[in-house]
């Protein structure tokens, strides 16, 4: 598991992302499953710069909703490309109290919990979970993260909050540590990318504009954000 490095104020541009690599944005065509991705070292590098991609668009907005709506829009996952969350009930994980520290509030003050699937179309993006303070949001929002299936940044978005990231952590690195310095490009034959289900993960604060913290996010983000067809390589 290889952790990025995450600068204070969320902004990250990865260190030779390779982005000038990638041809974006490849049709779905007929409207069936894309073939899977070839185990090549030139997958491997897109599939990396991908990764790095995306991570750098999460950390420089402050919002994932809105992030994966343009990573859905771009990749031609659904029509039309809007991420819809799928509300997780019977799940519980009360708040530690580093998360109450975290958040300012104490012992007795509610913090409730909320666990999401987002997903664009049929491909589930990522899976969140969500404690926050009901009583730094409006009644109105309140009622909507307790009634419906709403994306928490949908919801809070008229708060104009802000994202401060606390970690970043690839969960799937395509290429080996130390294959920049190999005497051959790892390579396994052309058989299929095995892609991990969990790539990517998230952990970050949301906060009002005056500085006050509200929520603490955790998101896992799937290998369904790769799910489209191989770029075409040089």
């Amino acid at each position: 598991m290889e952790t990025l490095r995450v600068r204070s104020g969320a902004q990250l541009i990865p260190a030779a992302c390779f982005a000038l690599l990638i041809l974006l944005g490849a049709a779905r065509g007929d409207g069936q499953p894309p073939p899977a991705w070839t185990d090549s070292f030139g997958a491997r590098l897109e599939a990396l710069a991908l990764l790095q991609t995306l991570n750098a668009d999460l950390l420089s907005h402050d919002s994932a909703t809105l992030t994966l709506d343009r990573w859905c829009e771009t990749h031609h996952l659904a029509s039309p490309a809007h991420i819809v969350a799928e509300r997780m009930t019977g799940v519980e994980k009360p708040p530690t109290r580093e998360q109450r520290q975290l958040l300012g509030v104490g012992e007795a003050e509610p913090i409730r919990y909320r666990r999401v699937r987002l997903a664009c179309g049929d491909h589930v993006l990522s899976e969140a979970d969500n404690w926050y303070v009901p009583a730094r949001l409006t009644p109105e929002m309140n009622h909507a993260l307790e009634t419906t299936d709403i994306a928490f940044g949908r919801a809070v978005q008229p708060l104009h909050f802000q994202r401060r990231t606390l970690s970043a952590k690839l969960l799937w690195s395509p290429l080996p540590q130390g294959w920049e310095m190999a005497a051959t490009a790892p390579d396994s034959g052309g058989s299929p990318l095995k892609i991990p289900a969990a790539v990517l993960e998230h952990r970050a604060v949301l906060t009002l504009p005056d500085g006050a913290p509200f929520s603490e996010v955790v998101e896992t983000y799937t290998s369904e954000i790769l799910a489209f067809p191989q770029p075409p390589q040089p």
